[in-house]
């Protein structure tokens, strides 16, 4: 049996699958993004889940697909090795299952957005880089936490009486339950996990985009444009050349997939940015069959 896992900051995924590659078991754990919920709680979360899933299996290979701290997730992936119960061990970030699901194992380009943002991607030489995904205190552009502080910050000056009121306002203040622009401010600034509670504000900011509402569409444009110019910087170092429509791209997240995303991505870059609608688990599952280290 081998065991895959896509560790997150919202939710850890694990799969269980024998050497056929067919799914024995699968199990969800809370987030473990150690930048999120902290190293010994990371650890923690990690540790009891894989121990859930590996039962009484005699498992033969185990692979960590995480976020956040690479060193860290490296470190703790030869502990679990040391155990003994999960036979070899190795971690990589987050961005190759995805990648793996966007080019087919192939050069290209996958760009990511949920909660935080990246790019990454498999140059020519077969190489693979990473670009973005600097966590939700710098900004993660097109990301639900930048989106949601974008919202805040607009929504604030509105309530301040700077800037004509829309939409925005009103969707932080039946968020937030709070009316005054002081409040609020301090509601997120004295929040144990304001992390989540900015990113949360992402799907309705969404909604409103989708009906046409122009300071909604405005945000996520500006958002997404900028996650944009990073894969265009990856893509001008590592493609020289290559023509724009033969290069693999895709998308994945639950923003960049989004029907008010997908229209400003196809008016703003000459990508052919293909939609992913495989989950990061079957990337990881992939991987697993690739024996990729």
């Amino acid at each position: 049996m081998k065991i895959g896992v896509d560790g997150g900051g919202t939710k850890t995924e694990l799969i269980l699958i024998d050497d056929q590659g067919e799914l024995v078991d699968r199990h969800l754990a809370g987030g473990c993004n150690p930048s999120v919920a902290g190293p010994d709680s990371a650890r923690h979360t990690l540790a009891t889940a894989l121990a859930r899933i590996a039962g009484h299996h005699p498992v033969s290979r185990t692979l960590l697909c995480m976020s956040g701290a690479p060193a860290f997730w490296r470190e703790t992936a030869a502990t679990l090795e040391a155990d003994g119960r999960f036979g070899p061990v190795s971690a990589v970030d987050d961005s190759r299952p995805v990648l793996a699901l966007a080019t087919g194992g192939r050069p290209g380009v996958v760009l990511h957005a949920g909660t935080g943002s990246f790019v990454a991607a498999q140059a020519p030489d077969g190489s693979y880089h990473y670009a973005g995904g600097t966590g939700w205190r710098f900004g993660d552009p097109g990301s639900g936490y930048d989106l949601g502080r974008r919202t805040i910050s607009k929504a604030i000056l509105e309530l301040q009486g700077w800037q004509l009121t829309t939409r925005l306002s009103t969707l932080v203040r039946d968020h937030t339950g709070l009316t005054d622009a002081a409040e609020i401010t301090r509601h997120f600034y004295q929040h144990a996990e304001p992390n989540k509670q900015i990113a949360a504000l992402a799907p309705a900011l969404l909604r409103l985009a989708a009906e046409g509402d122009h300071a909604a569409h405005l945000i996520v444009t500006e958002s997404v444009t900028a996650l944009l110019q990073i894969a265009e910087d990856v893509i001008t170092k590592l493609f020289p050349g290559w023509h724009r429509d033969l290069l693999p791209t895709g998308v994945t997240g639950p923003i960049l997939t989004h029907a008010a995303v997908r229209s400003v991505l196809s008016s703003r870059s000459s990508l052919q940015l293909r939609p992913l609608t495989e989950s990061p688990i079957e990337g990881v599952r992939r991987l697993l069959l690739q024996r990729v280290a």
